[in-house]
């Protein structure tokens, strides 16, 4: 059995998905859709950059969805694969809302609005300057949840991301203290470069914004199963996908437990859809005896089209 799954902010990069767009009409229209939409041209962006317009979080957002949407339509309309037969639809933070919309839960067109709302909302939250991110490496979850508290800060885990990987969020401040327990302690760390401190209890700003939004929208039931950011579990109905989704904003996400969640129940066997790599190298970190393929180019969805169960 297997499960598609979609990557969040940070696997961008200008000209992703560039070769597909330039063979393919229905890539193009989706691009051609999305500036009509936003009256904005992300395709450009996304195309030929710069990286400081990719990188802004408002733009990153919904440039990763329209990447990860064509990428899926195209595979399945295009080449005849029929990805809706996984067993589960996963995506992790921003990924997940392209699981929803791949699957027809969400319109495209509500989608990439939402996206653009979702992550001016996030950028803005917080002042600049005053929260950020740090990945920590080869530490116990356990662990970290323990000094944290300890010591009081103003830090939260944001991601947890695989055996050894963790993403902590917090105020500038408190994570400077944060890092020099770290280095004392000669626990790896990675400040990384965000524009805030995304999936933790600084986010309710963009929490209270987005709360009117996601419940304004009108989602289709659909007999796929996704996998909530949230909870690590099963998520099918409209109003629980609703909730999760608005909760997901300042909750961690449990990426590994999901996908030990999915491991458990069958799927050994995950298709990553849309720019990089980064969440087949999470998941080899979790379980080294799982199948893992992405799809990033045409050689790709290829490969993929080989394999007997679609």
């Amino acid at each position: 059995m297997f499960s598609v799954i979609f990557p969040g902010q940070g696997s961008q990069v200008v000209g992703m998905a560039s070769e597909l767009h330039s063979k393919f009409d229905l890539v193009k229209k989706y691009f051609k859709y999305a500036d009509e939409i936003l009256d904005f041209p992300i395709s450009k962006i996304i195309l030929e950059g710069p990286k400081e317009s990719l990188n802004l979080t408002e733009n990153t957002q919904p440039a990763i969805f329209l990447v990860g949407y064509s990428i899926f339509n195209l595979t399945k309309n295009e080449f005849g694969c029929d990805l809706n037969k996984a067993k589960y639809f996963a995506g992790h933070s921003v990924g997940e809302y392209t699981a929803l919309a791949s699957a027809g839960v969400i319109k495209f067109e509500d989608t990439i609005r939402l996206l653009k709302l979702r992550g001016n909302a996030m950028q803005s939250a917080i002042p600049k300057g005053e929260g950020g991110m740090v990945a920590v490496l080869g530490s116990d979850l356990l662990d970290i949840e323990n000094l944290i508290n300890e010591k009081k800060y103003k830090c939260f885990i944001a991601n947890d991301n695989s055996n050894g990987q963790l993403v902590i969020s917090g105020r500038i401040d408190d994570l400077n203290k944060f890092i020099n327990d770290l280095k004392n302690l000669r626990i790896k760390n990675i400040t990384l470069p965000v524009s805030g401190p995304f999936h933790c209890e600084l986010m309710n700003k963009a929490t209270i914004i987005m709360e009117s939004e996601i419940n304004k929208l009108e989602l289709n039931n659909n007999k796929n199963i996704f996998i909530s950011n949230v909870t690590a579990n099963e998520m099918q109905n409209t109003n629980e996908i609703k909730n999760l989704l608005i909760k997901q904003i300042e909750s961690r996400v449990r990426w590994r437990e999901s996908i030990f969640y999915m491991i458990k129940n069958g799927v050994n066997h995950f298709i990553e859809i849309g720019p990089g790599k980064v969440l087949s190298g999470l998941i080899k970190r979790i379980d080294k005896t799982v199948i893992i393929d992405a799809i990033n180019n045409e050689e790709d969805i290829k490969n993929i089209k080989k394999d007997d169960k679609f």
